[in-house]
Formats: C-alpha cells, structure tokens, sequence
C-alpha cells in the first residue's frame, strides 16, 4: 500500500523527491504516513480535503483482499 499512496503523492507535487512513505502493520491495521514538503501539503489534501479523501478511497478500494484495515495518515 506505501507505494501506492507513494506513486500518487508524487504526481501531485511539485517536489517529488521529498516524499517520504513510511508503511506500519500490525493484527488488525496498515497505517501508511505520507510526508511531503510544507509547500506541497495543500497540492495533497485539496481543498475541502478532496484529493486525500480520494486517495483514501483509492488505497481502500485496492486493499479489498487484505482483509485488514488500511489507515492513510497525513503529517
């Protein structure tokens, strides 16, 4: 799933090379943190947090088989 949401981030920005995914599992949870540079952030949340709920939406719907939850966090 990080790099998904890696492949992603990076198309978005204006500083691909600042993108950092770090990917988190345990029993019941994938927690993927995205970081990106400060003048990047609003290119990935969108306005009204558009574009991160759509890609929430994207990791959810390719983690269907995973049988765990996925948690994409923004820092």
């Amino acid at each position: 799933m990080g790099q998904l949401v890696e492949l992603i981030a990076k198309s978005l920005v204006d500083h691909p090379e600042q993108v950092r995914v770090k990917e988190t599992e345990n029993n019941q949870s994938i927690i993927v943190e995205l970081r990106v540079a400060p003048d990047d952030m609003g290119k990935v949340i969108g306005k009204q947090g558009r574009i991160a709920k759509a890609i929430r939406t994207v990791v959810k719907a390719a983690s269907t088989g995973e049988n765990r939850k996925v948690i994409v966090e923004i820092m």
